[in-house]
């Protein structure tokens, strides 16, 4: 089945032509922008994959095929807003002002990568979340907090079409219409749960239809859209922020990488399917859409894709100095005080790495 044949909000196609009228804030120069945005996200997930294939960064969820969805979250949210993203959120999270050399921290094992803590300009929003679902139930009671101070803002959730099978969702959707919050669900329905196809994961046509038994509203959006994408973002995030409740917004996408860099795809999925999926991925949909405008041309792409190569070659530089966490750290973040068996135990650790580094250690 061509999910894209599907009805769904939208206003580009695939072959980047018009099916509906443009909303007003779309003019070039925007939709220019989200077009760098998005090639720079990708060229930097092409060199984290290549990054942990050398073993200078852990297990990497690779977003290829969200750039429109990252994106556009990352645009639409005030910086008054808070997001709870996960795992495959680098492009939002980057668009929300968050150093991609944060995210390779992260990816690279290091706990600061997490760090959003006060002395952060960011630390409204809230770190990766690697547990399916389980950032719905904080992202329900972050969006609780804003309503009961007061405050005309909104928090934005992020998942994954896996996760809509999980209690932690289904309970988070119903708590959003049970308390009227300003919370803004959005599903990354990229068709796969790891190795198990959206078409056994749920019976409903659509997974924006489970917002009926919560009684919020449910959009199904074209994610690899991004004019469609945030154009929804926008007046959703503004409903929440006016106190007119959650709502549901499934962007259908499709995951062109391996699950993680852990996964083999070929194992469960055809290679004539991902071929179609390719068809419709967002990059090259808003590029065609621009060159028919003649307002992007080979020889801009071309200095763009170099831009964007550079930069990230700055990005990992950057990364690559920083000097690692000592191996105690590990007992930092866990507790507010240690008893003392773990304080045995960190002090073997730092024994243990002085012995590997000749006695020095720190």
């Amino acid at each position: 089945m061509n999910v894209q044949a599907m009805p769904m909000h939208r206003f580009i196609d695939h072959e980047g032509q018009l099916v509906n009228p443009l909303p007003a804030w779309a003019d070039i120069a925007t939709l220019k922008g989200f077009y760098c945005d998005m090639v720079l996200a990708r060229t930097y997930d092409n060199k984290a994959v290549a990054l942990q294939r050398t073993g200078k960064l852990g297990t990497y969820p690779s977003g290829l095929g969200a750039e429109a969805i990252g994106i556009a979250v990352g645009r639409a949210l005030k910086s008054t807003d808070v997001f709870i993203p996960y795992y495959r959120d680098l492009p939002a999270m980057w668009a929300r002002g968050i150093g991609m050399e944060k995210n390779l921290q992260y990816w690279g094992g290091d706990e600061r990568g997490s760090d959003f803590s006060p002395n952060d300009q960011h630390c409204r929003d809230l770190p990766y979340c690697v547990p399916i679902a389980t950032q719905c139930t904080h992202a329900v009671g972050v969006a609780a907090a804003l309503k009961i101070q007061g405050q005309h803002h909104a928090a934005l959730v992020t998942c994954g079409d896996g996760a809509t099978s999980k209690g932690d969702f289904l309970e988070s959707l119903n708590c959003a219409g049970a308390w009227n919050i300003p919370l803004v669900f959005v599903i990354n329905n990229n068709q796969w749960a790891i190795s198990v196809p959206r078409t056994i994961q749920c019976g409903a046509e659509f997974l924006s239809d489970k917002a009926k038994g919560a009684g919020i509203e449910g959009i199904t959006v074209d994610g690899n859209d991004i004019v469609a994408m945030y154009d929804v973002l926008l007046k959703k995030l503004d409903k929440a922020r006016k106190g007119k409740g959650a709502t549901l917004v499934e962007a259908v996408s499709y995951r062109l990488s391996d699950h993680t860099t852990a996964d083999d795809a070929t194992r469960y999925r055809s290679e004539d399917e991902l071929q179609q999926a390719w068809q419709y991925e967002p990059i090259s949909r808003l590029r065609k859409y621009l060159v028919s405008q003649s307002a992007w041309s080979d020889e801009e792409d071309k200095q763009w894709q170099q831009h964007c190569k550079d930069v990230i070659e700055n990005v990992v530089e950057k990364y690559l100095a920083i000097i690692p966490q000592p191996p105690e750290s590990a007992f930092d973040f866990l507790y507010e005080s240690l008893d003392s068996e773990l304080l045995k135990q960190r002090d073997l650790i730092i024994n243990k790495a002085m012995r590997m580094q000749g006695g020095q250690h720190g």
